[in-house]
């Protein structure tokens, strides 16, 4: 992507001409600074589940946040960006289809993009008794979420190389987000090649969403996670469990059988970062799948 034109581009509340340097502060040494920026940043160029015209033109600047070491609060920024590619959809949404997601921007132009930012931003507002215009409107909302998409589907590189972070936190992260994108083998070997540690529960439920990840007892990603069901940490072996059923169904072994029923009679189970649904969420729809709920 070229260097973004931010003087023509809008994000929640207006001209985007300050997103260059809220992203440059998240490398502020000053706690203060980089708390003001994360503040404007996830208000803007992604506001309660939408994307603006801003938004895909902050991927790669997000991307080289994270690639950085150096950078403070990577994890934030590995969030932000999971924001402004994928929105607001829950794993419900996996595996993901992006050509039915966005199928509603079907048709829509740069030049119908750039006409509704200017009704909104820089008039008096849209028409709201025109209908065309207002389905219009509804369809360029689709068009930005669609780009943004496509920007952050260009750095699935980047995401596989996140899995193998020291920081835990990130790994996860990355987990979670890099399954939007597919389970091509590279990526499938990525996830494969974490090993158990705090990162491990979070690649378990990616390889649940990949189901065209290999399967059968003798696939790569069947085979280690049947292995996982004996991991000492229980979110790592509870989310093999879940990820087995998910791939399988009522075929799933039965050591994995039993790690659910024993997790769904528990008082508490442990989180999971990097998804939003709870890990007792995920064993419930684990046993519908294998139709024991």
């Amino acid at each position: 992507m070229t260097t973004p034109p931010w003087d023509r581009l809008h994000h929640a509340y207006g001209p985007a001409t300050e997103v260059p340097a809220w992203l440059a502060a998240l490398r502020d040494p000053d706690p203060e600074a980089r708390r003001a920026a994360r503040q404007s940043l996830s208000g803007s160029i992604y506001h309660q589940g939408t994307r603006w015209p801003a938004s895909a033109y902050a991927v790669p600047a997000l991307v080289d946040l994270v690639d950085d070491p150096a950078t403070p609060d990577r994890a934030w920024a590995l969030d932000l960006l999971r924001g402004v590619a994928i929105g607001d959809l829950r794993d419900d949404q996996l595996p993901f289809a992006p050509e039915v997601a966005f199928r509603d921007a079907a048709g829509v132009t740069a030049a119908d993009a750039d006409m509704i930012a200017r009704g909104l931003f820089d008039g008096d507002g849209l028409d709201d008794e025109d209908g065309d215009l207002v389905e219009l409107a509804d369809a360029v909302v689709v068009w930005w979420a669609a780009r943004a998409f496509d920007a952050a589907a260009g750095h699935v590189q980047a995401y596989r190389r996140w899995l193998a972070d020291p920081d835990a936190e990130v790994a996860a992260l990355a987990a979670e987000l890099v399954v939007w994108f597919g389970g091509s083998p590279p990526t499938v070997a990525a996830l494969l090649a974490v090993p158990d540690g705090p990162a491990r529960p979070s690649v378990n439920l990616a390889l649940a969403h990949l189901p065209d990840s290999g399967r059968g007892r003798h696939s790569p990603a069947d085979s280690a996670l049947e292995t996982l069901l004996a991991a000492e940490r229980e979110a790592t072996a509870v989310t093999a469990a879940v990820a087995l059923a998910y791939r399988a169904g009522p075929e799933l072994p039965d050591a994995a059988l039993t790690t659910l029923v024993e997790a769904a009679g528990r008082d508490s189970l442990p989180d999971v970062r990097g998804w939003d649904r709870a890990l007792r969420g995920f064993v419930a729809v684990a046993l519908r799948k294998v139709g024991l709920v």
